[in-house]
């Protein structure tokens, strides 16, 4: 579990927004080398396909490639559960890959991995493609909410039931540009969706 950063390091204009950060600049940065550093010896034989789901991961997945060394090829998945509030509703496929995976490695990517609804379609949808192997790469594993049957492969930190924003992670399309992850209040996530 990670243990909490310093509830000063909340810009004050937040704090009545945000409890507290959850995990700091500094912790993040390391982790996501150490990240990169496993996936390059896992992937070194091959070039991989890197695919990654908008929009939460796109910080996360900017500092985990540069830290990667190997030839890649890069492309997204759309996909969109959670619009405005905070409760998951029907799973929309928003862009579809525009690469060939079939034969391939792939490395696919994502912010959190809350129920496991969202990755768990998302493979099979990758699966149908007929790739050579798929790896999942997460930056925040929530397993308290798991309901798939489903696992990643590279964690980057395991968090507690709490809704986090920060570092690409939004409530209704705020917060992503964070540079660390927070726990949002519950009174502002509290009110009914839309």
């Amino acid at each position: 579990m990670v243990k909490r950063a310093a509830p000063s390091r909340v810009p004050h204009r937040l704090r009545h927004e945000v409890k507290g950060v959850l995990l700091s600049e500094a912790q993040i940065a390391a982790r996501v080398r150490a990240l990169a550093r496993q996936i390059t010896r896992d992937f070194a034989s091959r070039e991989m396909v890197v695919v990654a789901l908008l929009n939460g991961t796109v910080m996360f997945l900017a500092d985990l490639i540069r830290h990667i060394p190997l030839p890649m090829r890069l492309d997204f998945i759309g996909v969109s559960s959670y619009g405005a509030g905070t409760q998951s509703r029907a799973l929309e496929f928003t862009k579809a890959l525009r690469l060939d995976v079939r034969g391939r490695d792939v490395l696919l990517v994502d912010d959190i991995l809350d129920t496991g609804k969202t990755m768990s379609a998302v493979l099979a949808k990758l699966r149908r493609l007929n790739p050579r192997r798929i790896k999942v790469c997460v930056l925040l594993d929530k397993k308290a909410r798991r309901t798939e049957r489903v696992q990643a492969h590279y964690v980057g930190f395991e968090i507690p039931d709490e809704f986090v924003v920060g570092y690409g992670l939004d409530f209704a399309e705020r917060y992503r540009n964070l540079p660390f992850i927070a726990v949002l209040h519950p009174a502002m996530h509290a009110a009914p969706n839309p």
